[in-house]
């Protein structure tokens, strides 16, 4: 190979043509260091029937490639993985490359990096930033770049505590070999029915094919025990398994799990680690050596070898759909990869996705339930509390049968939990002589307190301010009031009603990190704590036997909106969290508080009729062809400037083409109109399912122009509309 076709890791590029130097040896999936100008990036060789390029020269214009890394090439499944994730979803090829080179520093061949950690020893001069850099800092290592991070201080500081001998420098080998788990380490007594499930995966892992199959079991049923027997097939065969979770925060739990099956942990993948650790676990998965990973949606595109199993555990979970960059959906990849890898792929859910149960009605996923909870433990009794009949008393929150639940489950030594799903301590402050209403200046969102750290904060750029002592609009002191209740609100009321009942607040604020998450665990575990009061990361995932009461403050909450799937995600929510109760010998209830006791998701809770819930849901969104019996694809345009943004959205609708069977609505102002100070129109794109949404789209933009400062970006089956 005299000419090879690159890609390369700049997402404004499409693929370029260089020469190969005699000696050097490329094939299709070679990472090269290749020259763009003045400067070397990194790309990856693509055969040119696979990758066209709109920039071909003739050989005597093309300059040579720089080296070839001393790595395996990428398999040609995770190549056609990348070819089609980037036509679906309408992304550049390049961004979906990088996700799959996702640790540049795994590219050299060093064999330890300099880290640095805390020594203990405190400086002479301990000004403010050093001393919050030392706090935050705790116990972890990094380099000076990620201990500025998490310090929330320039390197600078770092730097500076370093010179003082408050922090100090360690050599950290970067290529020692993982542990092997081991299938037979410590195998599980399984019910009939888990064994009977479990024999139908096992099965479809030896048989080395493609086959996308549903598990679906109720919370507490032992999914994760089930398909952990399809991982020690694989690892058996010394093939690979990938496992993907929603969240970082439940990554410990599921490696207490394994490691407790298995004699060792799996290899993690997620945004919490440093970067030698990100590295060793990139080169180990990438050279096979990993047998198991288990991470976030961003693991589905490392390069693995030799994969004989996929599963995606809490596969309903809508924190798999990526919402920035390329916006794809990591359970619908995940499919497509095990097509590619001719490898199974088991959907884990006590909830399955409409989209999931469509795919299984017509034959092509298999389903295997879980009908009832392993060993004595029973699913929960579920009371709805209505608020009209039985309100709260004037000022707070919780209604008097849960308060009342609540004593009752405290005086037997229980365990309870109280869900919300809004962060901080009240959604909105305004003023109350004036009714100035606090907004984030760089977005159309109301600024959050959050009354533990003394600050208001958006939750969609992260600007934060200092609470003004009086109103910025009217002058008047002592007016300012919150409205509405976040977790830390319900928090200082449990505080007022059981002054002695130990409490966690449980959000992605105090849960950040994998190693925060096991803190928390443990306090369970141990009985340390009393009362959890939590947000969506709390309804999935955690196992905690003497939790025994649960309550639904606002169960209306997520059926605001005019979401398309605002009833389904709050059935799925309300009945996940509702799974952490009575998880072990002891019963379980679930209260839950709402206006609408009629309301379908509510009686469908209440009652345990799932079946005719998601039959009702399903018929509704047939009728309406909405997913997954129609498609939609939203145009985001943005642009600092509102008439840039207004003007090209409109270009944007002028020139969309007349197909049968898809409409175009819009533009319209986004509802959320400005974020990052950036203005947002969005049009949306309705059409059959048969309908190849994506050429008509890319056809309709590749012909019109717009602004430099102007975005235009494109989700392929929306999840969210803000």
């Amino acid at each position: 190979m005299s000419r090879a076709r690159v890609l390369l890791l700049n997402s404004a590029l499409g693929p370029l043509d260089y020469r190969v130097p005699r000696g050097m040896t490329v094939v299709p999936g070679s990472i090269v260091l290749a020259p763009l100008g003045p400067r070397q990036l990194a790309g990856v060789v693509w055969d040119p029937a696979q990758m066209p390029s709109d920039a071909e020269v003739g050989d005597n214009r093309l300059r040579n490639l720089v080296s070839v890394y001393d790595l395996p090439p990428l398999s040609a499944p995770l190549m056609r993985l990348i070819e089609w994730t980037a036509n679906y979803y309408l992304a550049p090829p390049a961004a979906v490359l990088r996700m799959a080179l996702a640790s540049a520093s795994a590219l050299d061949d060093r064999r330890s990096v300099i880290e640095y950690r805390a020594t203990g020893t405190l400086p002479d001069r301990l000004t403010p930033r050093r001393a919050q850099a030392l706090e935050r800092i705790g116990e972890r290592q990094g380099l000076v770049r990620e201990l500025a991070m998490i310090g929330d201080v320039s390197d600078a500081v770092i730097r500076g505590l370093v010179k003082m001998g408050a922090i100090e420098a360690v050599e950290v080998s970067i290529d020692d070999a993982y542990p092997l788990p081991n299938p037979d380490f410590a195998p599980p007594e399984l019910s009939n029915e888990q064994a009977a499930a479990a024999t139908e995966l096992v099965n479809a892992t030896e048989a080395h094919d493609f086959s996308p199959i549903l598990l679906d079991g109720v919370t507490g049923s032992g999914k994760t025990e089930v398909y952990f027997e399809a991982i020690a097939a694989a690892l058996r065969s010394g093939r690979q398994t990938l496992v993907l979770l929603p969240e970082i925060a439940l990554t410990e739990p599921f490696l207490r799990r394994f490691e407790a099956r298995f004699g060792h942990q799996p290899v993690a993948w997620h945004s919490g680690l440093r970067q030698s650790q990100r590295r060793r676990a990139w080169r180990a998965i990438a050279s096979g050596e990993a047998k198991v990973t288990v991470g976030a949606r961003s693991a589905l595109f490392l390069p693995y070898p030799d994969l004989a199993l996929i599963v995606v555990d809490e596969a309903h979970e809508t924190s798999f759909k990526q919402e920035e960059g390329v916006h794809y959906h990591a359970r619908d990849v995940a499919v497509m990869r095990g097509r590619f890898e001719g490898c199974p792929v088991i959907l884990a859910t006590a909830t399955p996705a409409i989209e999931t149960q469509a795919q299984v009605a017509l034959g092509h996923y298999r389903e295997l339930k879980l009908p009832g909870r392993y060993g004595p433990a029973q699913m929960p009794d579920i009371a709805a509390i209505d608020l009209l009949q039985d309100p709260p008393l004037r000022g707070r929150w919780i209604a008097p049968p849960l308060v009342a639940a609540m004593t009752e489950t405290l005086s037997r030594g229980e365990q309870s939990l109280l869900f919300l799903n809004r962060r901080g301590y009240a959604p909105l402050t305004l003023c109350r002589t004036c009714g100035h209403r606090f907004q984030c200046p760089n977005c159309t969102a109301w600024m959050v307190e959050h009354r533990l750290v003394g600050r208001l904060q958006c939750h969609h750029c992260g600007h934060i301010m200092v609470p003004p002592k009086k109103c910025p609009e009217c002058q008047a002191e002592d007016s300012l009031v919150a409205v509405g209740p976040g977790v830390e609100r319900i928090a200082d009321e449990v505080a007022e009603l059981f002054p002695e009942a130990r409490r966690a607040i449980v959000t992605s604020d105090t849960l950040w990190s994998p190693a925060k998450a096991a803190e928390f665990v443990g306090r369970m575990e141990a009985g340390e704590i009393d009362i959890v009061i939590g947000t969506q990361l709390v309804t999935k995932g955690y196992h905690f036997p003497n939790l025994t009461l649960v309550g639904v403050i606002d169960a209306d909450l997520g059926l605001q909106g005019g979401d398309l799937r605002a009833a389904e995600r709050s059935f799925q929510q309300i009945a996940q969290v509702s799974g952490r109760a009575g998880r072990g010998t002891k019963p379980g209830r679930v209260f839950v508080q709402t206006h609408e006791p009629n309301a379908p998701v509510i009686r469908a809770l209440v009652s345990g009729d799932a079946e005719a819930f998601y039959a009702a849901e399903t018929a509704s969104r047939r009728e309406a062809n909405a997913p997954p019996f129609g498609r939609l694809a939203a145009i985001i345009v943005s642009s600092e400037d509102l008439q840039e943004a207004t003007n090209t959205a409109q270009a944007i609708a002028k020139g969309a083409p007349i197909v049968e069977g898809m409409e175009v609505y819009g533009p319209a102002p986004a509802p959320l109109a400005m974020l990052r100070g950036r203005h947002r129109m969005r049009l949306l794109v309705h059409a059959r399912r048969a309908l190849d949404v994506q050429d008509v789209i890319r056809a309709w933009l590749g012909r019109l122009d717009w602004p430099r400062g102007v975005r235009v970006a494109v989700d392929v089956d929306p999840y969210s509309f803000v």
